[in-house]
């Protein structure tokens, strides 16, 4: 269960809340503003795997395609103990405004199967996930839905539901999935992609506020995303004083060289133990006094409890909601700035949009380098949200969603209502 949900409040209810201010600040018609706050699909599927030991488990799997407006669903398949429908319909939600912001021609979904792949074997992972892949084939597709990794997947669970999808269909089935390794039709870049993105969100927020030219920074999540973000804003001259993960965490006044803590984390050894500093949790980091701090591992890590104690003028989320709704109007009343996950890791979304074309049977030109791209977009989405935040005396959040939601709007308009 997730933070927000323990204090009385749903990721959903959370995310409708965002969508209605937003609405209402942009004075969306009434009959687009109910239909835009219901998802297209929601299906729920039962995926029974055959254990090592011969028994049979039997797990539930959601996939939600929030809207198909502006192109086929595009969204992440996360594998959580604690996942619920309600968190993925948030999530694809999310992703809906994401696409939008990001100017690709997608539209938003999510998928998740409520389990612990960190208690089931290799093969047992493999059966579950190739199972979860046969149940939602009927709705996936890169002209219906292109999932991709999000928590507890990566590149070897999108090979499997690739293979899967070929030997249904009987061809090579690529483009049914990103975020593949380049080894089998994948792109370099996503795997810093997202990180990059945060670290041009985190950037852009530093120089609005004239912090000074070495800002001090923590990042909580040093995988994927936090790891390639803190690289990219200590070659910026950024000093990363304080990093955390799941075995704890480290902090460091004089810097923190990210280079080893990442590799301690891909070798599972605790942080305090890579670097020199101090050792504490990582809830302890959520609360040093630093200029930005990057929450890049889980949802819901700064919650209604913490939110009071959080000390950093810039929080720039990098995981996906891990402010909740409850925290985030506790930060905004603190004059702390969040820059929402919907403009912060919306790279990992281009350069998934990028693998599409790569993998298209029709080849296209895609101009700009990947990096230079995600650079750029994230740049226009968060100063256009910024922008607008000043023009209605609102939080950046709400203020993208308010264009996201003017973008899909738009093209709603122009296809109309069928039948």
């Amino acid at each position: 269960m997730s933070t927000s949900e323990q204090i009385g409040q749903s990721d959903w209810d959370d995310a409708v809340l965002n969508f209605e201010v937003a609405a209402s600040m942009i004075g969306l018609a009434p009959g687009l503003q109910e239909m835009l706050r219901h998802p297209r699909r929601a299906i729920e599927v039962a995926v029974p795997v055959r254990c090592d030991d011969g028994t049979i488990r039997t797990f539930t799997g959601w996939r939600v395609q929030y809207s198909l407006t502006r192109g086929p669903g595009k969204g992440g398949i996360r594998f959580h103990p604690d996942a619920t429908l309600d968190e993925v319909k948030a999530l694809a939600m999310t992703m809906t405004w994401k696409c939008a912001l990001m100017e690709v021609p997608h539209g938003g979904a999510k998928g998740a199967v409520r389990c612990d792949p960190n208690e089931l074997s290799t093969g047992e992972l493999e059966r579950l996930t190739r199972r979860y892949a046969n149940e939602i084939l009927p709705v996936i597709g890169p002209d219906r839905d292109v999932p991709a990794p999000d928590l507890g997947t990566g590149e070897r669970e999108m090979a499997w539901i690739m293979d899967t999808c070929a030997a249904s269909s009987g061809g090579f089935a690529g483009s049914f999935v990103t975020g593949k390794s380049p080894w089998v039709g994948g792109v370099e870049e996503r795997r810093q992609a997202t990180g990059r993105g945060v670290a041009a969100a985190a950037g852009i927020a530093a120089d609005s506020l004239e912090l000074s030219d070495a800002p001090r920074f923590a990042v909580v999540g040093m995988g994927e995303v936090g790891g390639a973000a803190a690289r990219f804003l200590v070659d910026r001259g950024w000093r990363l004083v304080g990093a955390g993960d799941l075995s704890g965490g480290v902090a460091n006044p004089d810097g923190i060289d990210p280079i080893p803590v990442i590799r301690g984390v891909r070798d599972g050894r605790p942080l305090h133990e890579c670097v020199p500093g101090e050792a504490m949790s990582s809830a302890e980091i959520l609360e040093l006094d630093v200029d930005v701090l990057i929450p890049a591992a889980v949802s819901g890590v700064i919650h209604e409890a913490n939110a009071d104690r959080i000390r950093a003028g810039v929080v720039v989320e990098g995981a996906n909601e891990p402010v909740t709704g409850l925290a985030d109007r506790i930060l905004e009343a603190n004059r702390v700035i969040v820059v929402p996950d919907l403009i912060a890791n919306g790279g990992g979304v281009i350069a998934s949009y990028v693998e599409s074309l790569q993998d298209s049977p029709v080849k296209f030109d895609i101009g700009t380098g990947t990096a230079e791209r995600i650079e750029a977009t994230v740049t226009r989405a968060l100063e256009s949200a910024r922008a607008l935040a000043v023009d209605h005396d609102t939080t950046l959040r709400v203020a993208a969603i308010a264009n996201a939601v003017q973008r899909v709007a738009e093209v709603h308009q122009m296809r109309g209502l069928y039948p």
